[in-house]
């Protein structure tokens, strides 16, 4: 008896088979792994966000869509002498490999410590058509991720090899430090000088985060949503009032702002 997880996935396959088939659609069969990779990207994000969001139904839908192309690219990548059934096998002997404290004898006493195997272990891997030669802190980190998701992994993967401030305190005085450094920049027409220190501040900002479990990327995005409700409040109140939001002075819609703020 198939589960219904193969036989959704069957059927999404069936799916895939019929659009690259003889008659199937001609946009499907001119993709290539490469010219996917945008929309998996759009799709991921459009995942990430109806998880953020809470609605179950969007979450849902999105899955199905990242799973679509998932299997779309698998398939694609099978006249290349591969399946996604050998990803899938090649996943869980490493996550077993890596879980040494679950499914073998390991013993751990703390997720400190389950990291401490997790990058040892990881180091010791070795790929197949790899040079033997030691792998750096961060070789696994891939090049295209968000800056702000960088900063924090890279911080984080630092850490967990004991390259790291020793408490809160001194994190604190970098920031400052850094504060200072950015402020004498802006008092120059320097402006790689600028850029360069206002990284600086940032990238501090976000080790700041991590070391009180909070992550710069959500952080930021939840910010970001609070002031596209509270700026979209605004622009409706104004309207209801029979004005044009972008008509308005600043102090106008200053007012406005601490208005819907008192009501969030």
């Amino acid at each position: 008896m198939t589960s219904p997880i193969s036989e959704a996935t069957t059927a999404l396959k069936d799916v895939i088979e019929k659009l690259l088939g003889p008659d199937g659609c001609p946009w499907d069969k001119e993709q290539t792994p490469e010219s996917l990779c945008d929309y998996l990207l759009e799709e991921t994000f459009e995942l990430v966000d109806a998880i953020r969001s809470g609605k179950i139904v969007d979450v849902r839908e999105e899955l199905g869509d990242v799973m679509f192309l998932i299997l779309f690219i698998s398939r694609l990548y099978e006249c290349k002498g591969f399946s996604l059934a050998d990803s899938m096998q090649e996943s869980a002997a490493k996550m077993i490999r890596r879980h040494p404290h679950v499914f073998d004898d390991a013993s751990v006493n703390s997720i400190a410590d389950v990291w401490a195997n997790w990058e040892r272990i990881k180091r010791s891997e070795k790929k197949e058509g790899e040079e033997d030669k030691p792998k750096g802190a961060f070789d696994s980190l891939p090049k295209g991720l968000p800056p702000l998701l960088k900063a924090y992994r890279l911080n984080s993967k630092a850490a967990r090899i004991g390259f790291t401030w020793p408490d809160d305190a001194a994190v604190d005085r970098q920031l400052e430090s850094e504060w200072q450094e950015f402020n004498a920049a802006c008092a120059t027409d320097d402006k790689d000088a600028q850029e360069r220190e206002f990284g600086d501040v940032l990238f501090t900002m976000v080790e700041l985060g991590r070391r009180k479990g909070l992550k710069a990327n959500a952080a930021l995005n939840n910010t970001n949503i609070k002031f596209l409700d509270r700026f979209e409040r605004m622009e409706a109140l104004a309207r209801s009032r029979g004005k044009v939001f972008a008509d308005l002075s600043f102090s106008e819609m200053d007012a406005l702002w601490d208005e819907v703020k008192k009501g969030a």
